[in-house]
């Protein structure tokens, strides 16, 4: 691995997909990895002519991700990690198969469908000994790696106050049947019981918890379904308790006209604040308490160890992409160092199946206490 590429095989994303263009771009952009393999389609048909559009050889476009496994374990030039990218249903069978094959893995998020799902997918990753890495991609934005370092370095006092936010308008009105990307997640048999919550609000609770690094204790949540007939949550308010007594708020909604991807943090400690959005990811707001705010960028040259992941200098916008990069570079760092017998320092940092699964109890734990009136529950 430290002298070629990481070889790879994608499952999903295929023609009409979403995400998975933007794995293959991440993959790339520091020229770590190597798509040679695919299953890129449930539909055998499909998966092959979209391997062919990404120049995979003929011999190495599959039709199911179990063809693609045992084919692959068998050429001497195999590939080493499958990067899943499909509806939620499918992330568990995929990962499942492919660490029992000794393969490892980078999934999208949601980890899995369920919490069930989740729990025996952790003792796998354990028994199995290959890496997962769970791609929530805006902990690789270098100012929210600084933010963190400033709450780590005391910077903002004892936690008080947690504001997360992630609002969209997408979902604003009925999708259409052909609507590929909304139909699979208002689709409980795919994405699972949680639509918005599932979808975006996982992102503003690991972003919350990447930044604070405090645990949640209990959530009072509140979730609706506000476009008829919808069978998943479209809008989501939760109540955050954390351990040590800080207190939060997390909002997310797809339904929010003029609203495009606002994910949003706000962080109040006893000594300073934080704030920083995804819409304008190149500046971080640092407010100590009665001295005028400041206004950090994205520059190498203050950042600390949050500067490797800045690519342009200082004043070049980078974004979404570079952002997901980051987390590609991060994992093939921490591969390398595995075969080499090694644990990698950006272990700590990159999310892995034990985020995962906090991210499904958490899940779980809202839609419990929406069911329950808002009743506060425990993670």
């Amino acid at each position: 691995m430290t002298a070629e590429r990481i070889r790879y095989g994608m499952v999903g994303g295929g023609r009409g997909a979403f995400i998975g263009a933007v794995h293959r771009i991440a993959a790339r952009l520091d020229d770590r990895y190597q798509l040679v393999a695919g299953a890129l389609s449930s539909k055998p048909e499909l998966a092959k002519a979209s391997a062919a559009d990404l120049h995979i050889a003929e011999d190495r476009a599959y039709g199911s991700f179990e063809e693609m496994i045992a084919a692959e374990k068998q050429r001497p030039d195999g590939i080493q990690a499958i990067v899943i990218v499909t509806p939620n249903h499918m992330h568990f069978p995929v990962a499942k198969a492919a660490l029992e094959a000794g393969l490892n893995v980078i999934c999208d998020k949601p980890v899995t469908r369920t919490l069930e799902e989740a729990l025996e997918l952790e003792q796998l990753v354990k028994s199995s000994g290959s890496f997962f890495g769970l791609t929530h991609n805006y902990s690789g934005y270098p100012l929210v790696r600084f933010a963190r370092e400033l709450v780590e370095q005391g910077k903002l006092g004892k936690i008080r106050v947690v504001q997360v936010e992630y609002p969209q308008e997408w979902l604003t009105e009925a999708a259409d049947a052909d609507n590929k990307q909304a139909s699979w997640r208002t689709d409980p048999a795919r994405s699972g019981l949680a639509g918005c919550l599932g979808d975006i609000g996982t992102h503003a609770y690991q972003l919350a918890r990447f930044i604070t690094q405090l645990p949640l204790d209990a959530v009072s949540a509140d979730l609706a379904s506000f476009v008829e007939g919808r069978p998943v949550d479209d809008n989501v308010h939760v109540l955050l308790r954390f351990e040590g007594g800080a207190k939060g708020m997390l909002w997310s909604s797809q339904v929010a006209p003029g609203c495009e991807n606002g994910l949003r943090i706000r962080v109040f400690g006893e000594k300073a604040s934080i704030e920083w959005a995804q819409e304008t990811p190149n500046e971080l707001w640092f407010g100590e308490l009665n001295q005028p705010r400041q206004r950090f960028t994205r520059r190498a040259d203050w950042l600390g160890a949050a500067a490797s992941g800045v690519r342009t200098p200082g004043g070049h916008p980078e974004g979404y992409l570079e952002g997901f990069a980051n987390i590609y570079k991060d994992i093939a760092d921490i591969l390398v160092a595995r075969q080499q017998g090694e644990t990698h320092q950006l272990t700590k940092l990159v999310p892995g199946i034990e985020t995962g699964v906090e991210g499904m109890k958490f899940i779980q734990a809202v839609l419990n206490s929406s069911k329950a009136d808002s009743a506060w529950t425990k993670l």
